[in-house]
């Protein structure tokens, strides 16, 4: 008996959105906080994510060595698992995570579990955001923040990051630091990835009390490029205000 066309298009489109959650390249996300006295971080998401994307995050030191060959977290610390829910995430948009160290952890957006010591430290912290079968095995890097100078404290070696390209290196005893450049303006969302991952675009707040503060979650907007369309009339209307103004010029004259 023939599959009807409804059924077999929705479990097409099923298909297509189970493997655009497992599509994103490194820099669709990018951390746009961190707080070790509150115990939270956040994000910006700089592409679309799809419906029940999953995304992991581990505040254990990767060992250095390429994935698939020896590459791996040690343990000690702590581990999260991010569902970003049932709607797309649109790009531009900030998630917060809360209170990642106890159980009552939350996201702004999805839904929030961890496993282990999730306390996040003021020195030698490295959390690093990445797509993979659960939380300690990485098949793509997307992004890092460190106050621990990405060393022994956990290295990008062979994660596919870079300092300024697609992860942030803040000085080491930040209790809280926040990325607080550009949120609108540019043509395309990838364009605020250097400004975020600059650590010259981020408020370093050093060592305080900083329980109860909480991040900038504006979200962040572009400026569309005009359709060819659109550019030639405006480029035709110059040109005719342009033609009256030579006529009335002359005129004068």
């Amino acid at each position: 008996m023939p599959v009807p066309f409804r059924r077999t298009a929705v479990a097409a489109a099923l298909a297509l959105a189970a493997a655009a959650a497992q599509a994103q390249p490194a820099g669709s996300i990018a951390f746009t906080s961190f707080n070790a006295d509150e115990d939270g971080f956040s994000i910006v998401a700089l592409a679309d994510l799809a419906p029940g994307s999953v995304v992991h995050f581990n505040d254990n030191e990767w060992n250095g060595s390429a994935i698939g060959a020896g590459g791996a977290f040690n343990t000690g610390e702590g581990t999260f698992t991010w569902n970003t829910g049932a709607a797309t995430i649109a790009a531009g948009t900030v998630v917060r995570f809360t209170s990642v160290d106890v159980a009552s952890r939350s996201a702004s957006i999805g839904t929030l579990t961890g496993v282990g010591d999730n306390g996040m430290n003021a020195t030698n912290e490295t959390i690093y955001a990445f797509l993979g079968s659960n939380a300690n095995t990485p098949t793509t890097f997307l992004a890092a923040i460190s106050n621990g100078g990405f060393g022994s404290n956990g290295t990008l070696a062979n994660t596919g990051l870079t300092v300024g390209t697609n992860a942030v290196q803040l000085a080491a005893g930040t209790d809280f630091a926040q990325y607080t450049g550009a949120r609108s303006g540019l043509n395309e969302f990838s364009a605020y990835l250097p400004l975020v991952t600059s650590n010259g675009n981020w408020f370093n707040g050093g060592d305080g009390i900083f329980t109860t503060t909480a991040p900038d979650t504006t979200a962040f907007t572009v400026q569309p490029i005009p359709e060819p369309s659109e550019l030639a009339f405006m480029l035709a209307g110059l040109g005719l205000a342009g033609a009256v103004a030579g006529r009335r010029a002359r005129r004068a004259a």
